[in-house]
């Protein structure tokens, strides 16, 4: 149960090894979170993460959990829950493959499909579920402004962000007066190691500026939020703009 202050005292992160995921388990276990759950494919990065939280005083699980695995989700997931009640869900899997690669092999394309969308929905609603079962707790689902508006660049990616993002928005509003809070974050470009080697783009973050933006988020039990924040108005004017212009944009 969330204590009085809001603040969740058992998390359980869906990718486990996800950068913005542990900066955001790190922030709230300096605050009042006591148990993870990290779920993720068995791997030594997984131990070591769990490690790292354990360093500063959090009692730390790993679960095996495949994101493309959809089948095993609802008896995976369901093992966690069956624990105790989980305050706050973070679905922090995703990958963002190669585009040049992707559009030549179309089965490259579609794992990324499967990851980021599919996969994604199949947790959301395992997670949403039994949130609402236990009657409270937060999903918060890591999506993307690449999903605003699908570039040349990366549509691949941001086409599976869009379906991601609109899933959210209509689980946020089904859940709506059930006690479960669902909230979107878009970030920009994040700084990690799924970005290593790319060209940073304007407005670039960092996974710790990601977790400080969704504990405010928590706390105003927002529905969607911006990271940083100036993405909202930067976007709006992007998702406007008529698309002979928006083709001749540097991205």
């Amino acid at each position: 149960m969330k204590d009085a202050f809001g603040a969740p005292q058992s998390l359980l992160i869906l990718g486990g090894t996800s950068e913005i995921g542990l900066a955001t388990a790190r922030r709230l276990v300096t605050r009042r979170t006591r148990t993870v759950f990290l779920a993720g494919r068995p791997s030594e990065g997984l131990e070591a993460a769990a490690e790292s939280l354990r360093s500063i005083g959090a009692e730390v699980h790993t679960v095996a959990f495949d994101a493309l695995d959809t089948g095993s989700h609802e008896v995976v997931l369901g093992k966690v829950f069956a624990e105790g009640d989980i305050d706050m869900v973070l679905l922090a899997f995703g990958v963002l493959g190669d585009q040049a690669r992707d559009e030549q092999e179309p089965p490259a394309a579609v794992q990324v499909a499967q990851v980021n969308y599919t996969g994604a929905v199949s947790a959301s609603l395992v997670c949403a579920a039994a949130l609402q079962t236990q009657g409270h707790g937060s999903l918060v689902v890591l999506s993307s402004v690449a999903g605003e508006r699908a570039r040349r660049a990366n549509f691949i990616y941001g086409s599976s962000k869009a379906g991601l993002d609109a899933f959210c928005q209509g689980l946020a509003d089904a859940m709506h007066g059930s006690g479960v809070h669902v909230m979107t974050v878009r970030p920009g470009f994040v700084r990690t190691r799924m970005t290593a080697g790319l060209p940073a783009a304007p407005l670039a973050t960092t996974p710790g500026e990601v977790a400080a933006a969704i504990e405010l988020g928590l706390r105003r039990r927002s529905t969607t939020i911006w990271v940083p924040g100036a993405l909202r108005v930067v976007m709006a004017g992007i998702r406007h703009l008529p698309r002979p212009l928006f083709r001749r944009l540097p991205v």
